[in-house]
């Protein structure tokens, strides 16, 4: 909002307060300004002159030579606008005179010809071309033939006037007004506020016209009023500078009046050419789905149903709130106008506006709330402003139609205790009775208890803690004390979770794993290769993607790091180990009724070595036992127990090379090897993949390691060659031996597994390392081989092993 500091001072005395004082006193309250600019840029000694006689240039066919009357002097000035003319009365820089840019006037010769100083075009007084008149964008600027000669420019072209840029926040619309920044100057400075005079008591109906609200969700109030006989001509100057100080173009005077009383009252308003309007009925309605309409920048818009428009009764002559119809243009042939005043609702104008591409300063304005008290004063204001500059007479009445959802007025209580328990402060009543008398608040006071009547111009307000807000603002913040905050100071900490996924990002970045971040957003055709762990889950589209690759949310890890490792490969990268600890997200639903699930997962890939070869090592290749190690160890980080690798057929995973993931019987992930037509969609040789569910774990605390002084007694080793059917797991025999072993077996480990020569066809040989030790004294054969025995008795009845002589 440009805030013109003449226009303002209209409303309010601004007398001893300069623009910038303003600007900060503005700011302090709340209202942020975050420029003052003053229009003069450097204009000096420049006055309206006459242009009493023109000749072309002798030795120059661009250049004329004016004869200029300046009051009581005439000047013989060179000049090479294409616009100039005799009985012109235009902006002379005197010789002496400064220009913006450092520029200064001196008596010189063009082309052989004296010229005495400068006729001036808009952009060399520092005035915005976009502001201006087209067809004077390129020429000298041609002042009203009322202008007296002789007097100075910068006044009466408003350039000595200030303009504060205020920064509003969406919650003061009230502000996007000249009246509302007047009452909020206003209460700053408690001076009062001179509104504009109007007579707004306007009960008669017009006759011969209707008006008909059928979209009563969308539209609250609808008021018109005729005005015959004007001419349609350009603003008179004070009011081309006022709309030009608040950055609006002037086109003529039926709509500079609706702008200017727009910017005043913050209403927007339109005006129809009454003779185009094609019937004496006004009927707003919701739009037919394939309408069409016109509107004023000659673009033919294709309208929805969910659109406001107004119509003669039957064809739409305006979007509402947004933009007028061609077919209803106020041109200069136009003699009788129907003016426009609407509570339109906020969103269905925000709506409407964005679906168009078109925002204004009036589609502004409705989406943040106008004031419906407001409607008709603006109304009577524009009438009597079109007829002070256009001519014309006001026809008696007014054609209107309202609907019972306009807001009115609210009534909230406060207590002066309140107020000073929330703002620190010890005012006493009276002091907060004078901030809601400096806003024009209407109140009572009841005992302990202050009633504010909040007005229709302050939307913003609806509860008690915006009236403390005000009581804040009005009073000064630099008035509240300043105190230190009381509690006791406790330390930070991590929780349990974010301390069990910091110790899996450091132990896998210890074992030669880097740390990939992708997008939770991916494409929807890379949801299905993988199988879910968490049962079947839909992909959940995004609303509005930003591109096809990122449209739904992904509902596991594992593709967007085989991307990451595509990316790798394709530079030559043939050792790759990554891993990410990440959010998924799961629903079951097709659409959306409620938030999807979140879940914490674990993913990690490898390929080739994952680590690297040096002189003294070949390196370690990536395979499936190297990688299913780096788990267990992580497992065993973790404080995490009883975790079971059982092989089975996976999606997405080599058949006979997967394995899913059990702790305590619980399944919560898989490991394997890319199945081969994964491998060959995305040209990837021999990966190994995981991916884990971390939920059920990230709520557990981890254990804290325990330590052992180191034994005192010898171990007693034994070794136990099994030969077992093929279908018999490792896994499933350790479980048999550490439950018949006793609680002296220290260590189990495999060393050897083999099938061929000398092993009957289905069956394979597990050898195992046994290792026993006492706590407090030294084991006897007996003891130990008493322990074998019962190992074997047991594991022939369970799984019919024999010994491997």
């Amino acid at each position: 909002m440009l805030v013109s500091y003449h226009w303002l001072s209209e409303y309010v005395d601004l007398s001893g307060i300069t623009p910038e004082e303003l600007a900060e006193k503005l700011t302090l309250s709340g209202v942020a300004v975050d420029i003052v600019e003053r229009r003069n840029k450097g204009v000096e000694n420049v006055v309206v002159g006459y242009v009493t006689q023109r000749e072309k240039h002798p030795d120059a066919d661009k250049l004329s030579v004016c004869r200029v009357d300046v009051g009581g002097e005439e000047l013989q000035i060179v000049c090479g606008a294409p616009n100039v003319a005799a009985g012109q009365k235009v902006p002379v820089a005197l010789v002496g005179a400064k220009l913006p840019g450092g520029v200064k006037i001196k008596r010189s010769k063009l082309r052989g010809v004296e010229s005495q100083g400068m006729i001036c075009s808009a952009r060399e007084l520092g005035i915005e071309d976009r502001l201006l008149p087209k067809e004077i964008q390129e020429g000298i600027l041609v002042l009203p033939p009322e202008i007296e000669v002789g007097q100075d420019v910068v006044p009466l072209l408003g350039l000595d006037d200030a303009v504060l840029e205020l920064d509003l926040t969406p919650n003061r619309s009230d502000c996007l007004s000249m009246l509302g920044v007047a009452y909020e100057v206003a209460a700053i400075l408690d001076r009062e506020v001179r509104l504009p005079q109007v007579d707004t008591n306007v009960e008669k109906s017009l006759a011969d016209w209707q008006v008909k609200i059928e979209a009563k969700e969308a539209c609250y109030d609808y008021a018109a009023r005729y005005i015959r006989g004007v001419k349609v001509a350009p603003s008179p100057l004070w009011l081309q500078n006022r709309l030009i100080a608040a950055g609006i173009r002037p086109i003529s005077n039926i709509v500079d009046v609706t702008n200017y009383v727009m910017l005043e009252y913050g209403q927007p308003l339109h005006a129809f050419d009454a003779d185009k309007v094609g019937s004496n009925e006004i009927v707003v309605r919701l739009a037919n789905e394939g309408e069409k309409i016109i509107t004023l920048d000659d673009v033919e818009r294709q309208l929805s149903e969910e659109m406001l428009l107004i119509t003669n009764g039957s064809d739409a002559i305006a979007v509402a709130g947004v933009m007028g119809g061609a077919n209803s243009e106020v041109t200069n042939e136009t003699q009788d106008i129907l003016l426009e005043s609407a509570y339109f609702a906020g969103l269905s104008v925000r709506r409407t506006s964005k679906h168009l591409g078109l925002r204004s300063e009036a589609s502004m304005r409705f989406e943040k709330g106008v004031d419906p008290n407001r409607i008709i004063p603006a109304l009577n204001r524009a009438a009597a402003l079109i007829v002070q500059t256009a001519g014309g007479e006001v026809i008696e009445g007014i054609a209107r139609d309202q609907v019972d959802l306009v807001p009115h007025e609210r009534e909230i209580s406060i207590t002066a205790e309140k107020v000073n328990k929330v703002l620190g402060t010890s005012l006493s009543q009276e002091e907060i009775i004078q901030v809601f008398r400096r806003l024009r608040f209407d109140y009572r006071v009841d005992q302990e208890e202050i009633i504010i009547s909040v007005p229709s111009r302050r939307p913003d307000i609806s509860i008690e803690a915006d009236l403390i807000e005000e009581v804040a603002r009005i009073v000064g913040y630099d008035r509240i004390p300043v105190t230190l905050p009381k509690g006791e100071d406790v330390p930070g900490g991590l929780t349990p979770s974010q301390i069990m996924r910091r110790a899996i990002k450091h132990y896998l970045e210890s074992a030669g794993f880097y740390q990939a971040i992708t997008y939770t957003l991916t494409q929807e055709k890379y949801e299905g290769i993988f199988a879910p762990l968490e049962g079947e889950t839909k992909a959940i589209p995004v609303a509005m993607p930003m591109s096809e690759e990122r449209s739904v949310l992904r509902t596991n890890l594992l593709p967007s790091l085989l991307q990451a490792a595509v990316y790798n490969a394709n530079r030559n990268i043939e050792d790759i180990a990554l891993f990410e600890l990440g959010k998924v997200f799961k629903s079951e639903e097709e659409k959306l009724s409620r938030l999807p699930r979140e879940s914490f997962y674990l993913a990690g890939i490898a390929t080739g070595k994952l680590h690297p070869a040096n002189w003294g090592s070949k390196g370690i290749e990536s395979d499936f036992f190297v990688v299913k190690g780096v788990l267990e160890n992580l497992f065993e980080l973790l404080g995490i127990s009883e975790v079971d690798y059982i092989a089975d057929e996976i999606k997405g995973l080599h058949p006979g090379r997967a394995a899913r993931i059990r702790v305590s019987g619980v399944e919560i992930g898989y490991l394997g090897q890319l199945h081969p037509e994964v491998e060959k969609q995305f040209d990837l040789k021999r990966c190994i993949v995981f991916q884990l569910n971390l939920d059920s774990i990230l709520t557990e605390e981890m254990k804290p390691v325990e330590y052992r002084f180191l034994p005192r007694f010898p171990a007693i080793r034994r070794d136990l060659a099994l030969v077992v059917d093929e279908g018999v797991t490792a896994s499933e025999l350790m479980q048999t031996i550490r439950s018949q072993a006793g609680d002296w077996l220290e260590q189990i480990d495999i060393f050897d597994v083999y099938q061929g020569e000398h092993i009957a066809a289905g069956k394979k040989s597990i050898a195992f390392s046994l290792l026993y030790r006492h706590p407090e004294r030294t084991l006897t054969d007996e003891e130990v081989q008493s322990s074998q025995d019962k190992i074997l008795q047991t594991v022939k009845e369970t799984y019919q092993a024999e010994i491997r002589s």
